[in-house]
């Protein structure tokens, strides 16, 4: 199976001063498109470092991150952006919605600055929409008006609406209930077993991590375990 993501001894170090404190401590891992992964670790592990990395948000210190065959380490801010419009789509655990607008120019706002025709914008995001079952009613609601489990769908719809590559979840059930969170993990393996996404879920949660069909753990900036689960919790949509 063809690797989207190639990692070969990924470090990563800040410097305050004459102090550098490194995060990531050499990671060596590929992930194959298609996959649905959850990387996993307790706060200050190193996973969100990793992420920012994975994203393009962020570049290492040394080593090498291949995303789609293309050496990503050393790019510039404008070269990283131009891929994270292209090939990556962000949900996040706060949503990051803009509250003055409807769900659907939520959606479809990541189009504008594409450049792309207003034709195109409207037919992408109500697919998004549709992929991510949210029902059509929804549609002209500003995100305040909705329930935390849907505002989450419209992240996620607004993730996919330019197509991506990769889909990167930063704990998207962090600030649901146990039954919404189930929700949204449930759109999140419908999308990987109908559209076949390559999906990496961001988690300290091991009850997260095992809807997932392979687990990366990291610790103090290391991978400590890389399994894979032979039988993925199935989220429960009620």
């Amino acid at each position: 199976m063809k690797s989207l993501i190639e990692c070969r001894d990924l470090a990563k170090s800040y410097r305050n001063g004459d102090l550098e404190t490194p995060v990531l401590r050499g990671l060596t891992f590929t992930i194959a498109d298609g996959e649905c992964v959850a990387i996993m670790g307790p706060s200050g592990s190193g996973k969100s470092t990793l992420m920012n990395i994975l994203g393009c948000l962020d570049t290492p210190t040394s080593g090498t991150y291949l995303l789609d065959g293309r050496d990503v380490s050393d790019l510039s801010d404008d070269d990283l952006a131009a891929i994270r419009n292209e090939k990556i789509g962000f949900v996040f655990q706060s949503y990051n919605l803009l509250s003055r607008t409807t769900v659907f120019r939520n959606v479809l706002l990541p189009l504008v600055y594409a450049h792309t025709s207003r034709a195109h914008r409207e037919t992408a995001a109500s697919k998004a929409l549709r992929t991510a079952a949210l029902p059509d009613t929804f549609w002209s609601y500003r995100p305040n008006q909705l329930s935390g489990g849907m505002m989450q769908r419209v992240a996620i719809a607004r993730a996919l609406v330019n197509n991506p590559s990769l889909l990167l979840a930063d704990e998207p059930t962090g600030n649901l209930d146990s039954k919404t969170g189930e929700s949204v993990l449930a759109a999140l393996q419908a999308l990987h077993r109908t559209a076949g996404h390559t999906i990496i879920l961001i988690t300290h949660e091991l009850a997260v991590a095992e809807h997932t069909g392979r687990i990366i753990t990291i610790r103090d900036g290391l991978i400590t375990e890389d399994v894979t689960v032979s039988r993925p919790r199935i989220a429960k949509t009620a």
